[in-house]
C-alpha cells in the first residue's frame, strides 16, 4: 500500500521526481481523458488515498478498490501496449499490484489493521463485488475516452 502511495504522492504532489498535478493532468488530457483534471484527481487520489488506506487496514474494502482502479487504468491506457516485463515498461508490477489489492480486499486487512484496532468493519462482502463492478465500468468508460481520442487522432 505504501507503495502505490508513492507512487500516488508523485502524481498530486511531484514528490520523488513525479509530475505533480499539473503534469498528471496534463498525461490524462493528452491521453484523451476529458476532463483532465477530474482523471487526474481520480488516478492520484485512487493511488495515493488508496495506498495509505489498503497500508493501514482501515475502511477496507474502499482502498483496495481504489487500487484495483488505478491499476487497471494504468496497465490498459499505460503498460499494455509494453509487452508484460517491467523492464519494457510493461503492466508486470501493476498487474501485481492490483492482484494483491484484490486478496485484500477479498480476504479483510488482517488483526494488525485499523479496522481491527478501532473495531470497525464495513460489510466487505457487500462492498467488494459491486465495487469491482463500478471500478471495471469507470475503467472501460476510461478507456473508451482514451481510444476515442486516439481514433480522432489519426
Amino acid at each position: 500500500g505504501l507503495v502505490v502511495a508513492a507512487h500516488g504522492a508523485q502524481k498530486l504532489f511531484g514528490w520523488g521526481g513525479g509530475p505533480g498535478m499539473k503534469g498528471f493532468t496534463g498525461m490524462m488530457g493528452a491521453m484523451g481523458l476529458q476532463p483532465a483534471w477530474l482523471w487526474g484527481m481520480l488516478g492520484g487520489l485512487g493511488e495515493f488515498g488508496g495506498g495509505l488506506l489498503l497500508a493501514a487496514g482501515l475502511l477496507n474494502p474502499l482502498g483496495p478498490l481504489a487500487v484495483i482502479g488505478a491499476m487497471a487504468m494504468a496497465i490498459v491506457l499505460v503498460h499494455w501496449s509494453k509487452g508484460f516485463w517491467g523492464q519494457k515498461g510493461g503492466y508486470e508490477f501493476p498487474l501485481v499490484l492490483l492482484v494483491a489489492a484484490a486478496i485484500l480486499g477479498l480476504t479483510g486487512p488482517g488483526a494488525y489493521s485499523l479496522d481491527a484496532l478501532l473495531g470497525l468493519a464495513l460489510p466487505a462482502a457487500l462492498l467488494f463485488w459491486p465495487g469491482v463492478v463500478g471500478v471495471a465500468l469507470v475503467v472501460a468508460y476510461g478507456v473508451s475516452l482514451a481510444r476515442r481520442q486516439a481514433a480522432l487522432a489519426h
